[in-house]
């Protein structure tokens, strides 16, 4: 089998797609039902875990490029589920934290996540699930593949 034609069956980027998909499909349905996008649930639970942060340091931690993150946040504060206020030390910089309300919202949620998570984990085993996590974590970390 020549380069050219390699199956899709074991390209990694269409196999990630693919997971991403199976992994995504239930949570997205969660999140209809309370109007929020994966990109908006992905900011919470970034803001939730680490605090307060800088839009640069959301944007990193939630993998979204800047220009969408201005979006995001401009509708999650019309939703009040965070609080934006400029950074005390430089009034140049904004510090954006999860508000009371956006909290609350996690909670509520946090729940369903969790069990549509270990439904996968119970499906692939989780002494698979955990090494596929730690393999993944591994590839994403800034360093060179060879060691």
């Amino acid at each position: 089998m020549s380069q050219r034609s390699l199956s899709t069956s074991r390209s990694l980027p269409i196999a990630l797609l693919r997971a991403r998909e199976k992994v995504m499909a239930p949570i997205r349905t969660m999140l209809a039902d309370v109007g929020l996008t994966e990109q908006q649930w992905r900011v919470l639970r970034v803001l939730d875990e680490k605090g307060a942060l800088e839009p640069t340091h959301i944007a990193e931690q939630a993998c979204l490029l800047l220009p969408s993150l201005t979006r995001i946040l401009q509708k999650l504060e019309e939703k009040h589920f965070i609080l934006r206020k400029p950074d005390e030390n430089d009034r140049r910089r904004q510090i954006v934290k999860i508000s009371a309300k956006g909290t609350r919202l996690i909670e509520a949620h946090l729940d369903t996540s969790q069990k549509l998570m270990e439904e996968i984990r119970q499906n692939m085993g989780p002494e698979r699930y955990d090494a596929l996590l730690d393999l993944l974590n591994e590839l994403s970390l800034d360093k060179d593949p060879k060691g």
